[in-house]
């Protein structure tokens, strides 16, 4: 599957690959234009033989302006670029996503496996009115049915600690809020405290015990059951080990960097605070990612979404540039444009690189070639004879490339023509070296 992702992002065009298709639509029929004329105007005010002449500067100019370099400029960059992205572990499903990148200017990254190890492990117990091994079994035996991260981590406490849980019945997860099922004729509940406050359960104390762990970054969860608060458990998430930095450099960069995250305010603000981030979403529910891509989209910014979940995947199709980690979900690698096998935000950085690099190469290949057929159309087109006339003749030293009288040998426009292209290739060529 890498392979064949990276086959189908050479094989695609990107944008300005489009726009050198368009130049090069109207280029050859001006070309053709220009050596009928050149041919005409040297067959009747030429010197003699006239029509030897006449057909040199025609065969030049069709010669020295074949597009073959317009044509390589794009599609060899794009091949060499993607290439050197799979080795550095950024894999680039199309051109188009590639050429995008170098444009984005805010870059949202979802907390939990993006910024984070996406292993919690919990910190705290503080029960109210059980042990705090109860409150531990009970909160243990309610997430047994859940796969979210932050269940796991209170189930393997509980196992680790040897404890026996016991069978719910009725689990339902709750997005954006917790989860609930039922024991022993009590419904049990976990969650925030939208969850508590939707139901009607006093958490007398417990508020302000959460408060001040949220303030040391930990995401804090209340269990209730039937209509009594048992407790508060404190999860804590711990940063990834490159993740400060390279936020740093993403700043560093020009790029707005955005934290979005499920965790109460209170909890996002010292994490966001730890990794130097000023812009965080939090207490976004998981249908609401989506929405706040598309209101930074709709200031006009160009955004980029890195994430690893399934709930991650609306937002990276609707972001201008999808990237997922390649630790994440299938759905997500398979909704991103991007996928980056290191899991870190450093590939952000390099995946933002590469694309920088690559349209940069383009448009030097652009530039010379576009430079190239300017500069030598004339010179094919016999401008020079006029010079040479009034110099004396040609210099012996360049009798081999303007002969006698000043016009172009097309042996040398089909050297020049070919030098051209292994420029193009040649510069393209460079970026097998780059490091990202």
């Amino acid at each position: 599957q890498i392979i064949q992702l990276v086959e189908d992002a050479q094989g695609s065009k990107a944008p300005i690959q489009r726009l050198a298709d368009q130049v090069a639509a109207y280029f050859v029929p001006a070309v053709i234009v220009i050596a009928l004329a050149a041919f005409l105007f040297w067959m009747l005010l030429g010197p003699a033989p006239a029509l030897t002449f006449a057909v040199l500067v025609f065969v030049a100019i069709l010669i020295i302006a074949c597009p073959c370099a317009l044509g390589l400029a794009t599609p060899t960059a794009i091949i060499v670029g993607t290439g050197r992205g799979a080795e550095q572990g950024v894999l680039i499903r199309s051109a188009q996503a590639l050429e995008i990148t170098h444009r984005v200017n805010v870059v949202v990254l979802d907390k939990t496996g993006t910024l984070t190890t996406g292993k919690p492990v919990v910190t705290d117990l503080v029960p109210s009115v059980v042990s705090e091994v109860d409150l531990l079994r009970l909160a243990a035996s309610l997430e047994r049915g859940s796969e979210h991260p932050l269940g796991e981590a209170i189930v393997q406490e509980a196992r680790s600690r040897n404890l026996e849980l016991e069978t719910t019945r009725g689990f339902e997860a709750l997005p954006g809020r917790g989860v609930q099922a039922q024991l022993n004729g009590y419904v049990l509940r976990m969650g925030n405290i939208a969850l508590m406050e939707a139901n009607g359960i006093a958490l007398d104390g417990l508020v302000e015990k959460a408060q001040a762990m949220a303030a040391q970054g930990k995401t804090t969860m209340y269990l209730s059951a039937g209509d009594k608060a048992v407790g508060v458990i404190a999860v804590a998430d711990t940063l990834k080990e490159n993740s400060r930095e390279s936020v740093a450099q993403l700043r560093a960069m020009g790029l707005e960097v955005v934290m979005l995250t499920g965790d109460n305010a209170q909890t996002a603000q010292a994490i966001a605070k730890q990794l130097g981030v000023d812009n965080v979403e939090a207490e976004v529910l998981p249908a609401d990612k989506v929405e706040v891509v598309r209101r930074l989209q709709s200031q006009g910014k160009m955004v980029a979404m890195v994430g690893d979940g399934i709930n991650d995947a609306p937002a990276l199709v609707q972001a201008d540039v999808g990237m997922s980690m390649g630790a994440g979900t299938d759905v997500a690698m398979e909704s991103a444009d991007i996928t980056l096998m290191r899991s870190d935000v450093a590939s952000v950085i390099g995946a933002i690189n590469l694309s920088r690099a690559t349209i940069r190469t383009i448009k030097q290949n652009l530039f010379w070639a576009f430079v190239y057929n300017i500069l030598l159309i004339p010179v094919a087109a016999g401008v020079l004879y006029p010079v040479f006339g009034a110099m004396g003749g040609v210099p012996d030293g360049l009798g081999f490339f303007f002969g006698e009288q000043g016009f172009l040998n097309p042996v040398l426009a089909a050297l020049a023509m070919a030098f051209s292209s292994v420029t193009v290739v040649t510069n393209s060529l460079r970026l097998r070296r780059a490091t990202f």
